[in-house]
């Protein structure tokens, strides 16, 4: 027989950066029972799981956080280790931990099953993805099958950001209500400043130029 899962229920696989904590506030909007997982895979500032506790704590949301430490012993690169200088190399960034997202989502789904929640969200996005392959569509598409043939259950993933660059997302916080919150109390940023952060790494000029990009087309159309 197959498990039932609660249909308003679900779990976001959460960073504490803008694009977990937008998609956050998104299933807030949409499920009455939210929670929370933070994986620690030996990232590049612990901080990031500081600032996930953070905004948990701060939504009165349930967080779970699961240790997952061994990705740094297979994947050694610029996201786990302080002394590996952040480059774009090949199409690749040395940012890219290799089966990161896999495993990320396949325990989301092994934690969701413990606690029934049928949704599972995830931030990533193919408009912006920045060259990582486990950020595309179809791995989603993919993944969501062999997930519920792997349980004989019938997980639906959601990924409110796949469509969208980092303007829209802005403006999706934004409509949540959440734009000042996500700008000012996440982390983003590779060299662990939260909020604007160093405004130089990819991920802050990524960040900041769709925050201003999205800014003045407000301006604008006010």
């Amino acid at each position: 027989m197959e498990k039932q899962l609660n249909n308003n229920k679900a779990l976001v696989v959460f960073s504490g950066g803008q694009d977990s904590t937008t998609c956050l506030f998104w299933a807030m909007e949409r499920y009455s029972d939210v929670e929370v997982v933070t994986f620690n895979y030996g990232q590049r500032h612990a901080l990031e799981i500081d600032i996930a506790k953070q905004v948990a704590n701060e939504q009165g949301i349930k967080h779970h956080i699961l240790d997952l430490s061994l990705l740094s012993q297979l994947s050694p690169n610029a996201l786990t280790h302080h002394n590996v200088a952040i480059t774009h190399d090949n199409n690749v960034p040395n940012t890219f931990v290799p089966a990161r997202n896999l495993l990320f989502m396949s325990f989301a789904a092994a934690l969701a099953y413990q606690i029934e929640a049928k949704h599972i969200i995830t931030g990533v996005c193919e408009t912006d993805f920045s060259g990582y392959p486990d950020c595309r569509d179809n791995f989603i598409k993919s993944l969501n099958v062999t997930i519920n043939l792997s349980m004989d259950v019938n997980f639906e993933i959601h990924t409110p950001l796949m469509w969208l660059d980092k303007k829209e997302t802005w403006a999706l916080a934004d409509a949540l209500g959440k734009l000042d919150y996500v700008r000012n109390k996440t982390l983003t940023c590779y060299e662990g400043i939260p909020a604007d952060g160093c405004g130089e790494c990819p991920s802050c000029k990524l960040r900041n130029k769709g925050l201003n990009d999205y800014l003045n087309e407000k301006e604008v159309l006010s």
